[in-house]
């Protein structure tokens, strides 16, 4: 599989920017499909680039799914290390509107395995 083309910064702060006002409730209306899903593939592909490695993989379904975070690497089946949320819940993780360890985010974020507590050395990608 080759790979990835590198996310440029300038691009995820453009995307993040069209996102935050719907991330902080200052309109309601949720932003367009295509542009959410840029906004959670870049900022899922920032964490992979900065955070190489294999050992957790980070699921905003429908959007994306990604490996990240050095260690054991996983090839089949289930990952043992697995992080995933809702496309809202990551971006707010993104831009610093919420924090892995509040009591809200770990209602709305499933985290199983060993390693997936690691994810929140790497969050806030861009605080806004």
């Amino acid at each position: 599989m080759p790979a990835r083309r590198r996310v440029d910064p300038a691009d995820l702060r453009s995307a993040l920017l069209v996102v935050v006002p719907w991330l902080r409730g200052e309109t309601d209306e949720a932003p367009p499909r295509a542009v959410l899903a840029s906004a959670v593939r870049l900022s899922a592909r920032t964490l992979e680039q900065i955070a190489p490695g294999s050992s957790v993989e980070v699921r905003v379904p429908p959007f994306v799914a990604v490996q990240c975070i050095e260690g054991p690497r996983h090839t089949r089946g289930t990952p043992p290390n697995i992080v995933e949320t809702d496309p809202r819940t990551w971006l707010e993780l993104v831009v610093g509107l919420r924090s892995v360890e509040d009591d809200d985010t770990r209602r709305a974020v499933t985290a199983s395995g060993t390693r997936a507590s690691e994810i929140a050395h790497w969050l806030p990608l861009l605080r806004m």
